[in-house]
């Protein structure tokens, strides 16, 4: 453990990996394991910046990525992307591989990139995305991308752990409504308008400026500074915009620590992550007792059978565990 903990402070990529698996499995062993490397490296120095990302599938968020991390690169970043995919069904793999579509980033000495499964994992992230985020942070690496699965309005989380959040939008996608609705869009930090770019570009700019509309409708949250979030036109096939992002989100994360709210929202996201942690931990204990999942199995054949209803079965199965 020792000599892997070493490797990984010296930005060794495998046993970067092989942490990362270790942390994500569930095995008991494993999970154990990778406790003790995590407390070995808590007090390492935490200096990354942690950008999250989303959009729908097809918005071009691997693109995105790839582009802006080769840009990063160019100005002696170390990047890692950290991609959640949608879990296999038959496997508990990932399905779609976001490594394959970022070939030319992958192939960069100073860039790592971990597709992990969210394992049924709601808001977008996986169970122990934050976990492998300090495990990158360990390795050195200054820019953590966050891409999370992008299934619609409800992917939130990934604003819990990141410093930056940032939504991805397809111009004429039907999505020009969409920027009324309250949840994802309360929670950006900036709105990207991709495919900016051949026929497209006009749509784009009438797309982003239905976006700006839409957001002087919201309440303008304390820890921003004066017009954010922004809404931005980019192409992450031509790169056109990609210095502005980058840019723009230097210039939030400067005022949020010259005003001193960028420590407070870290130290909100720690608070959030002991809630997350209680229910996973408390959904582990209930699956590692045979004498309650015993009970559950009863509850569910009564459920079935009609003579309980959900509500009253989890009622009295809660009340077992408390007495």
């Amino acid at each position: 453990m020792n000599e892997l903990i070493e490797k990984i402070k010296k930005g060794d990529r495998r046993s970067l990996a092989k942490a990362i698996t270790l942390v994500e499995s569930t095995r008991i062993d494993h999970q154990n394991l990778s406790r003790l490397i995590l407390n070995k490296l808590k007090n390492e120095p935490k200096s990354s910046l942690k950008i999250g990302l989303t959009g729908t599938p097809g918005v071009g968020k691997s693109t995105f990525i790839e582009t802006l991390g080769l840009q990063l690169i160019q100005k002696r970043k170390k990047v890692a992307v950290l991609a959640i995919d949608p879990s296999s069904k038959t496997t508990g793999g990932s399905i779609l591989g976001d490594k394959t579509r970022m070939e030319l980033l992958s192939k960069e000495n100073n860039a790592f990139i971990r597709p992990s499964p969210n394992s049924g994992s709601l808001g977008g992230i996986a169970k122990r995305t934050r976990e492998a985020i300090t495990l990158c942070e360990a390795a050195g690496y200054e820019i953590i991308l966050v891409e999370t699965v992008g299934v619609g309005q409800s992917e939130t989380l990934v604003s819990e752990i990141t410093d930056v959040f940032c939504l991805l939008i397809a111009p004429a996608g039907g999505d020009e409504l969409q920027g009324v609705k309250r949840g994802i869009m309360e929670m950006s930090d900036i709105i990207l308008i991709n495919k900016a770019d051949g026929e497209l570009k006009p749509i784009a700019k009438q797309t982003s400026a239905q976006y700006e509309s839409a957001l002087k409708l919201f309440r303008h949250r304390k820890y921003d500074p004066p017009y954010f979030p922004k809404v931005i036109p980019i192409s992450s096939l031509t790169g056109a915009g990609l210095s502005q992002v980058w840019s723009t989100i230097e210039e939030l994360i400067s005022w949020r620590k010259q005003k001193g709210f960028f420590d407070d929202i870290r130290k909100d996201q720690k608070v959030a992550s002991f809630n997350r942690e209680l229910n996973n931990v408390f959904q582990e204990k209930i699956i590692g007792s045979p004498k309650i999942l015993e009970k559950i199995k009863k509850i569910k054949t009564d459920i079935y059978q009609g003579y309980t209803t959900p509500e009253e079965g989890a009622e009295a199965l809660i009340k077992k565990i408390l007495h």
